[in-house]
């Protein structure tokens, strides 16, 4: 029960109310206000760059200099061809994609037959394994690099495409049953028991039935693997040395940009790195609505 008083207008004589209520109103469209506010001005501050080394592929070196913030006077994709072609971004273009795309199905596919196990059968040393994978999470990748360049060494993988693979997929498979396991814990039970008093078996059930129910998770924690997968560069830099031609996207955006001081080709090098963050904005803006209901499922449930 709120406590109001009552004073009275200097003009009109009539009664002004100044209640709590009022003022947290007052107060909440202030908050409201000033986080607005500062989520434009955060924003401005993720896009501009974006948009303004976009706005550099298309002009000449003389315009990046003269009118750095200025539109480009026509559109010119000389600097796209240097970078394609001469500074080979096609081939590192296309390394990451085979490494990304062969290290995502296998991370996806592993990840989630462990985390569907872990979620929905009990055994002995459940918590376990799964308390591994959470460690695994926590354990910083740097620590593992002069023993990993020896195993993948000794297993004569260095400069191989399976070897990045199966590293990729190490990298990326404790954050991926973390994130299913709780995914399918709140998926319901009573679909897998029908389809297994049918006949199905566990395998079936997990394929045709739950995998499809996990859709939302499966995309999410599917585009974050992208995203994290695709820029990765400490990773082939330790694994991927000796051989130029098999390096991956990050790998040829540092060369590309160290070389490019030297020769002072700025066009290109920003041509270069708007190639690089293609995919990965295409990537959220096809799957933004997944990912925001996977992350959502398991709080509306």
């Amino acid at each position: 029960m709120s406590v109001s008083t009552e004073t009275e207008a200097p003009q009109t004589g009539r009664p002004v109310i100044d209640s709590p209520r009022g003022r947290l109103g007052s107060e909440g469209r202030v908050l409201n206000v000033f986080s607005h506010g500062v989520l434009v001005i955060w924003g401005l501050m993720v896009t501009m760059p974006l948009l303004w080394a976009v706005m550099s592929a298309f002009k000449t070196d003389n315009e990046i200099f003269t009118s750095p913030w200025s539109l480009p006077k026509s559109l010119r994709f000389d600097a796209w061809r240097r970078a394609w072609t001469t500074a080979h971004m096609s081939e590192y273009f296309l390394n990451s994609l085979i490494v990304v795309a062969g290290s995502l199905a296998g991370t996806m596919l592993l990840g989630a037959m462990a985390a569907y196990v872990l979620a929905r059968f009990d055994f002995p040393g459940n918590r376990l394994i799964y308390f591994l994978f959470i460690g695994g999470m926590s354990f910083p990748v740097i620590l593992a690099l002069v023993p990993l360049f020896f195993v993948m060494k000794n297993m004569e993988l260095l400069n191989t495409y399976p070897g990045l693979i199966l590293v990729y997929i190490a990298y990326s498979l404790p954050f991926t049953v973390f994130f299913l396991t709780g995914f399918f814990r709140t998926l319901p039970t009573e679909v897998a028991e029908a389809a297994l008093i049918d006949g199905a078996s566990h395998s079936r059930t997990f394929f045709q039935v739950m995998l499809p129910m996990a859709k939302p998770g499966l995309i999410s924690v599917g585009t974050f693997n992208f995203l994290g997968q695709w820029n990765q560069y400490l990773l082939p830099t330790v694994l991927n040395v000796g051989d130029e031609h098999k390096r991956l996207l990050p790998q040829g955006l540092v060369a590309l940009a160290a070389s490019q001081q030297y020769k002072g080709d700025w066009s290109g090098l920003f041509a270069g790195l708007v190639m690089a963050m293609l995919p990965v904005l295409g990537a959220y803006v096809v799957f933004q609505r997944q990912v925001q209901a996977g992350l959502t499922a398991g709080s509306l449930k």
